[in-house]
């Protein structure tokens, strides 16, 4: 038998494919072979590291139609053809290959790998990049109908509840398949949500980009989910792969420049949508903190570009403001002039800002992000979030006042170094993320 090869199926979103990529990293550390499906040649970049391991990473493009910038039809198109392509791939594999595969490791948002790789005879494992806790609202959907929070259909009444008397109080509007405001969509991810629960029983292992410290009551909920995170190119010294977009490393001949914890930094991830009246508050907002900051936007982060920014705004920062339109996110967050980060509160970003020890300003926008935001002030109160207005509008003057709150006040950087350090724990040699990790290498090469 050959050496162990694994194919690893990300769902074709930034934040999924990211933390898939960094584990396949990992496991080629541990002479593992990857297949890595990288779907309609989203993925710009895998880089390579100092002992070129990373060339047992084998990018296979499958290409299923995703052009369609609307949500719904991406969803449709991985569910119409990503199945029966990621079977042949299988097939033309094990016919051309003397490694065949060995193990199938899929995001948990397919429903559809673990049915393949049972019928194959291969080994299966999923792995899920968010919190825990999400995986346990999930998993537990049938508890939720019964005690009345949410209907067969997944729509819901607005109530607060709780899984257990130690977990986060969620409201109903923030569940993930709840926080979309498109009705097909929120239907078509709760019916995948429902079939993800049935095919997940089929896998021999459920891992999760988190650690037990950060959310215990979760994993003692669920003992089967196996924390192995924060999975970080930083704990390894490395570059992050998995980019669907040009990094801009110039940011930091600025950053270079300014003073050690005095530049904001603002990134909201690749899907959040902002409208115009938003985008101005939050450029207003900026500009009245007078602090350094370093503001990612996104070429699609509202309607149309052209003249986005309020008249003058960028002339009068420009002394103390630096904006590209994508950034490496975990060096720059590793940065000595970072202060503090204004963040959307995808959990990739959380747990970087965590691992880094640094303060949040959160700006949830949809699916686990809310949930990301109490952890975050309510439950490790590292952060502060942002109040809406009567419109829905978050303002000028309240973000100037919620960056001053943040950073006058140091028992935020405290706590969050603290937390830091348990994190960081964990993935050293000898912690319980480090340990799990270590038990699925052995479980893959048996």
């Amino acid at each position: 038998m050959g050496n162990p090869h694994v194919l690893v199926i990300p769902c074709p979103a930034q934040g999924h494919v990211i933390p898939l990529l960094e584990l396949s990293q990992c496991l080629v550390k541990h002479g593992i072979r990857i297949t890595f499906v990288n779907t309609d040649n989203k993925i710009v970049n895998v880089p390579s590291t100092k002992n070129g391991e990373n060339n047992q990473i084998h990018l296979v493009s499958v290409f299923v139609g995703l052009e369609s910038p609307e949500p719904e039809k991406l969803v449709e198109g991985v569910l119409k053809f990503m199945p029966r392509k990621v079977e042949e791939l299988i097939e033309n594999i094990d016919a051309s290959d003397s490694d065949k595969i060995t193990c199938v490791l899929t995001d948990d948002l397919h429903s559809w790998p673990m049915e393949i790789a049972v019928q194959k005879g291969i080994k299966g494992a999923v792995f899920y990049p968010s919190a825990a806790t999400q995986l346990v609202f999930g998993s537990n959907v049938q508890k939720l109908i019964d005690d009345g929070v949410i209907n067969n259909d997944g729509t819901t009444k607005k109530q607060v509840f709780q899984m257990s008397p130690t977990m986060p109080a969620m409201s109903t509007d923030h569940l993930w398949w709840t926080s979309y405001k498109n009705t097909k969509l929120t239907k078509m991810v709760f019916d995948n949500m429902v079939r993800c629960n049935r095919s997940r029983k089929l896998a021999d292992k459920i891992l999760c980009n988190s650690t037990y410290d950060l959310e215990a009551a979760a994993f003692d909920m669920n003992p089967n989910i196996i924390p192995i995170g924060p999975l970080l190119a930083s704990s390894r010294c490395e570059d992050t792969g998995g980019s669907f977009w040009q990094e801009d490393f110039n940011c930091f001949k600025w950053l270079d420049q300014q003073q050690p914890q005095s530049v904001i930094y603002i990134a909201f991830g690749s899907s959040t949508i902002l409208d115009r009246t938003q985008f101005h508050e939050l450029a207003l907002g900026l500009e009245l903190s007078n602090r350094p900051f370093l503001w990612v936007v996104r070429p699609n982060i509202i309607d149309d570009m052209s003249d986005a920014y309020p008249e003058g705004f960028l002339d009068r920062v420009a002394s103390r403001g630096h904006i590209v339109s994508w950034a490496p996110q975990q060096k720059v967050l590793a940065h000595t002039s970072i202060s503090c980060f204004l963040s959307h509160c995808g959990w990739n970003s959380t747990m970087e800002g965590v691992s880094n020890g640094l303060p949040f300003l959160c700006w949830p926008y949809f699916a686990d992000q809310f949930l990301n935001r109490t952890y975050i002030c309510d439950i490790w109160k590292v952060g502060l979030a942002f109040t809406k207005d009567e419109k829905e509008v978050i303002r000028r003057e309240e973000i100037r006042s919620k960056v001053d709150q943040l950073l006058d006040n140091a028992e935020y950087r405290t706590r969050v170094l603290h937390l830091k350090e348990i994190v960081m724990n964990n993935i050293r040699e000898g912690g319980c993320s480090y340990k799990n990790f270590m038990n699925f290498i052995e479980w893959i090469k048996e």
